[in-house]
Order: structure tokens, then C-alpha cells, then sequence
């Protein structure tokens, strides 16, 4: 795949931005790589891969997709190709960056790449459920820092602890934290879930944890393998954190607080464990499922004893 007529051929014979990211695109599938990390077709990945290696906005105007590329940027674009088709790791990977709620966060085999529907929940301000806004804020597992960063720039008046169990993790969500500027507001705390939060309370609560079940975790892609599988696996049914996160969660709530956990695909094992919590799943306008708001009061009154019955 990588001799030396595959990766010389683009660079001698082919010009412009969009001759790239086609010929990137048939390599794509000639490949037959998979696409979640951000994207979901060879097209849209092809058109990331090549914009974040010029430093470009992935929304950069069509017109400027017509330029022509330097001899160094073509072996470039051609070399992360390669990289990306032999190894199938993900492009964010490739290039340490993804987006997150519209901006850039650094990234590396330390951390899942972001992919959270989230977004629309901060883009929105949780408008739908918060009566005022928040002033103090947990992201639980909060990988590369995106969410907590993103929180933080939500509600400009908030502190946000940025927890996680893994200190590689943290040291990538430092990185982005300051890369924002946001050392006096957002705090990177080694933690298992709540171990090390003894007496905090949050107005909110927003965790992305580990969720993906035994059987999903055997068929993953190949892709998925380059991410630390701590950020992945949960156990038989994906719920191993969510069970802690629930019964733990009431007493670090203020009064009116919300709690909101992602679970993805084992969305169904909750429903079938808990199926008397009154648990609101989000609707999302822009794509994505399997995530779940409750308060305080709520989960005050759940008997959590006939999960284990």
C-alpha cells in the first residue's frame, strides 16, 4: 500500500486541496476503514484530515478548497494518509486535534477522541432544566478537558472540576485547560468518581463515562483499539460507573441540581435496570442518544436496594 508509486504519484501528478481529499477518499475505501470519530463518512474525513494538517477551519470556504497545494503539503497530506489507512488510527490522532462544541482541543492516545452529543446540551445552556446558571460544575471522567473547558466558557461565572481516575488523562485535559487560559476556573482532580470529592456539592453534574458493554467492546473496529480502553469498557452490561454515579450522585447535588450521564448504546440495560427511575433522556436535535438527566430529589427518593434484589 505505502511503496513508493502509491505515495509519489498524488504528489507529481495532483494540485489542489479537493484533488486530495478525493484521492483521500478513494483510498478510504479502497481500505474499507471505519468512520466515529467525528465523522461518519470517507468524504468528511478525508476533508478533516487534510484541513487540521493545513491549518485550516473545518468550515473553511469552498473557494479556498480550490487552491493549490506546496510540494512539502502534499507529502504531508499523502504521508497521514498512509499512516491513517495502514494503522487505522483515528485522524485526531494523526493530527492531535478535534473539535469539540465548534473548537479545537488537543488530543492523544491518552484520552478518547471527543465525540459527545453533549455539545448541543452546552451550546444550549441546559436551558431546559437549569432554573439559574450553575456555579459550581463536576465533569466526571472528563478525558481531554473538552467538556469542562467547554462548561467553563458556558457559564463565564462558573468553577468546574474536571475529574478523572486516570492521570494521563489529566495531564492531556492541563494541556487544553491552559491552552484556554482557564487555570483559575477549571481544576484538574485525580479522582475515583467521587473518592476524593468528600463534602462537594454541584449545581451540576455532567459525566461521559466509560459505558460500553462486554459484547460491544468484542466487535469493536479496529480504530476503536487506539483509545485506552479504560475510557471504553464498563462491564458485562456498560453500567459499572453509571450504578456509583447514581447512588453517590444525590449527596454532591445542591438542592436544585442536575445530574446528566451519558450511556450510549447500553441505554437499554438501563432501562431494564432501573426501570422505575424517573430518568429523562434527552432529545437531541442535532444527532445523538443516550443521555439521561435526573435530580437531586429523585434520586433522593430511589430505593437504589432493588437494583441489587
Amino acid at each position: 500500500m505505502a511503496d513508493k508509486f502509491y505515495l509519489e504519484e498524488p504528489v507529481q501528478d495532483l494540485c489542489t486541496i479537493y484533488d486530495f481529499v478525493r484521492w483521500s477518499v478513494s483510498r478510504f475505501n479502497d481500505a474499507g476503514l471505519y468512520f466515529g470519530h467525528g465523522t461518519d463518512n470517507p468524504w468528511d474525513e478525508a476533508l478533516t484530515l487534510i484541513l487540521a494538517l493545513l491549518h485550516l477551519a473545518p468550515d473553511s470556504n469552498e473557494q479556498l478548497l480550490q487552491a493549490r497545494l506546496t510540494l512539502s503539503e502534499k507529502k504531508a497530506i499523502v504521508d497521514a494518509v498512509a499512516t491513517r489507512v495502514q494503522s487505522r488510527k483515528p485522524i485526531a490522532y494523526i493530527t492531535n486535534q478535534a473539535w469539540f462544541c465548534g473548537m479545537p482541543f488537543f488530543v492523544d492516545e491518552r484520552v478518547l477522541v471527543p465525540r459527545s452529543p453533549f455539545a448541543e446540551l452546552v451550546n444550549n445552556k441546559f436551558e431546559a432544566w437549569l432554573q439559574q446558571p450553575p456555579t459550581h460544575i463536576l465533569d466526571m471522567c472528563t478525558g481531554s478537558g473538552c467538556i469542562a473547558i467547554a462548561l467553563a466558557l458556558a457559564f463565564d461565572h462558573a468553577q468546574v472540576d474536571a475529574v478523572d481516575i486516570s492521570e494521563d488523562a489529566l495531564a492531556v485535559a492541563d494541556i487544553n485547560i491552559q491552552e484556554y487560559d482557564l487555570g483559575e476556573r477549571v481544576f484538574p482532580i485525580q479522582s475515583d468518581l467521587f473518592n476524593s470529592l468528600e463534602g462537594q456539592q454541584y449545581d451540576l453534574i455532567i459525566s461521559n463515562p466509560p459505558y460500553v458493554d462486554a459484547e460491544d467492546m468484542a466487535d469493536l473496529p479496529e480504530e476503536f483499539h487506539h483509545e485506552p480502553e479504560l475510557g471504553l469498557a464498563a462491564g458485562v452490561d456498560g453500567l459499572d460507573l453509571v450504578h456509583h454515579i447514581l447512588r453517590d450522585g444525590a449527596k454532591h447535588l445542591t438542592d436544585n441540581g442536575w445530574l446528566f450521564v451519558e450511556v450510549g448504546n447500553s441505554l437499554v440495560h438501563m432501562q431494564q435496570r432501573y426501570p422505575d427511575l424517573p430518568l429523562q433522556w434527552v432529545e437531541f436535535e442535532h444527532g445523538g442518544q443516550g443521555v439521561f438527566a435526573i435530580n437531586k430529589q429523585s434520586l433522593m427518593a430511589y430505593d437504589f436496594s432493588v437494583v441489587d434484589a
